[in-house]
């Protein structure tokens, strides 16, 4: 082991559970913001990442004739909005979270390198923490450019970030603070 967070000083224990809450908040709050945008199901992220359907071009296309009446709405009837990312913002967003989830995985890493964990485990756990982020965006890039079956891989991607930040709080924390050997 490099370092053995289970015999770390005070303040280093304390950096890293408050890292780990700190992530940990942002982590929820980025699965709410999938939830609303691009949802957890295969079927909704390829509509969101996928080439738009024909149903959108069909709603951008004016129609031959028209005919203008006034009657109330409700909600209900209005529909739900749909999120669609494009290859800019898919370039965008790639562009700021490869990087960020790079610094995440990097963290953490260091963190699990802390941990006494067999080597191969600590191997594996640093494998998955970088390779969720990928699965990620070539999840969305392939759903975007090759098929809508790729969607699935976004949503092994997204999962694989949960679990490798699961483990490493999970373990770190217990070893930290309930385990002294």
């Amino acid at each position: 082991m490099l370092y053995d967070l289970r015999h770390s000083d005070l303040r280093v224990r304390w950096l890293v559970t408050l890292l780990l809450a700190t992530l940990g908040t942002s982590y929820l709050f980025g699965a709410w913001m999938v939830g609303l945008y691009a949802g957890f199901s295969p079927r909704k992220v390829a509509e969101t990442y996928g080439p738009a359907g024909e149903a959108m071009m069909a709603m951008q296309m004016p129609p031959d004739s028209t005919v203008v009446t006034e009657r109330p709405v409700s909600m209900a009837e209005m529909g739900e909005e749909h999120h669609h990312v494009d290859r800019d913002l898919l370039i965008q967003d790639t562009h700021v979270h490869m990087p960020m989830y790079a610094v995440i995985a990097a963290c953490l890493s260091v963190i699990a390198l802390g941990l006494a964990l067999p080597r191969w485990a600590g191997l594996s756990i640093i494998a998955l923490l970088f390779a969720a982020p990928w699965l990620d965006f070539a999840g969305m890039w392939l759903t975007k450019l090759a098929s809508p079956r790729f969607a699935i891989v976004t949503l092994a991607g997204g999962w694989a970030m949960a679990l490798g930040y699961t483990i490493v709080a999970v373990l770190a924390t217990y070893q930290m603070w309930w385990r002294k050997q």
